[in-house]
């Protein structure tokens, strides 16, 4: 005879605890999961479309998926007048924005470590060139810089005999005498990686004073019974605990520096040296309403990105191993 479905036989089984956690994992995870898709894996692909078809902005809406692909969009890109030097410039500006953003928020995280009156107050102001709107602190700069009315120009005929003001913003090269040596310095692109330095090392900032934070105070200590001077103290003591945080930072700050693009614009527009990367990818879309040539030039950007990013992992992983064995 056969088994009713009500009997024990058509009875479904509970599900386990296990099967219950998954599907609850898998119910909080989705709506990440469809916000990347839809926000950053999808744009992605269709900038790869874009890359391989010629593609005018006024042709967007009307785009398919399977149009005419070619590789005259990167053709353009590397025959295109000041493409290598414009890759040569953001290594520069964003090997210095790095590193001098890193360097100093370093001495900033060292000299507030230490409690003292007004320590807060001055650990919260380190914070304002981060969290202060771009397009403030860049007119800020361009009103301080200016050759006209600036103050820093107005500081320099005062206090270092400056003859003429200095148009630091729009000169590719200055002259300067160094011991004798007669140089030309990019002082456009070396305004730009100071500014860099000075509106993001309150990131590094943070990272490194939270670490020093955590230093256990029995090291110093002991290195200062030894004998251990303040260099040999930072050298032997701090610094190896520092590492592993410097060198996150130097990833991330590479990373977000080398993909800049509205402090350079908005300081000098591409101008006088300046014009990186990301600038280029802009000048594409706006200036000739290419959308094609400008997503291939972000491809290749972000190409040379991965190159650079593999080759600092492999010698990070190899010094790894070399201080393991």
């Amino acid at each position: 005879p056969g088994r009713r479905p009500g009997g024990p036989a058509g009875r479904r089984r509970p599900p386990s605890a296990a099967r219950r956690e998954n599907r609850a994992g898998l119910a909080f995870v989705s709506p990440t999961v469809v916000v990347v898709l839809v926000v950053v894996l999808l744009p992605i692909l269709w900038t790869v479309l874009l890359a391989f078809q010629r593609a005018r902005l006024v042709d967007i809406q009307g785009m398919g998926l399977f149009g005419r692909w070619s590789w005259d969009n990167f053709s353009a890109v590397f025959d295109s007048p000041g493409f290598w030097p414009s890759l040569t410039t953001t290594l520069v500006y964003s090997v210095g924005g790095t590193a001098g953003s890193i360097l100093l928020g370093l001495v900033a995280a060292l000299a507030l470590r230490r409690p003292f009156p007004g320590r807060g107050l001055l650990r919260g102001a380190m914070l304002l060139p981060y969290v202060a709107p771009v397009v403030a602190v860049t007119f800020v700069w361009q009103v301080a810089l200016s050759p006209q009315y600036g103050i820093v120009n107005e500081w320099g005929r005062r206090w270092l005999g400056w003859d003429d003001p200095v148009a630091f913003l729009s000169t590719r090269r200055y002259p300067l005498d160094l011991l004798g040596w007669h140089v030309h310095v990019p002082l456009a692109l070396l305004t730009v990686i100071a500014f860099e330095t000075w509106r993001y090392f309150p990131f590094a900032f943070l990272f490194l004073l939270a670490r020093l934070q955590a230093v256990p105070a029995t090291l110093e200590e002991a290195a200062r019974v030894d004998g251990a001077t303040p260099t040999q103290r930072f050298r032997y003591v701090l610094l190896p605990q520092l590492m592993p945080v410097i060198a996150l930072l130097s990833v991330l700050r590479f990373i977000m520096t080398f993909n800049k693009f509205d402090d350079v614009y908005l300081l000098t527009g591409g101008g006088a040296g300046t014009d990186v990367a990301a600038v280029r990818v802009y000048d594409f879309l706006t200036a000739r309403y290419d959308v094609g040539a400008a997503a291939a030039q972000a491809l290749v950007l972000a190409a040379v990105l991965v190159v650079l990013l593999g080759v600092y992992f492999a010698a990070f992983v190899r010094k790894a191993r070399e201080d393991e064995s």
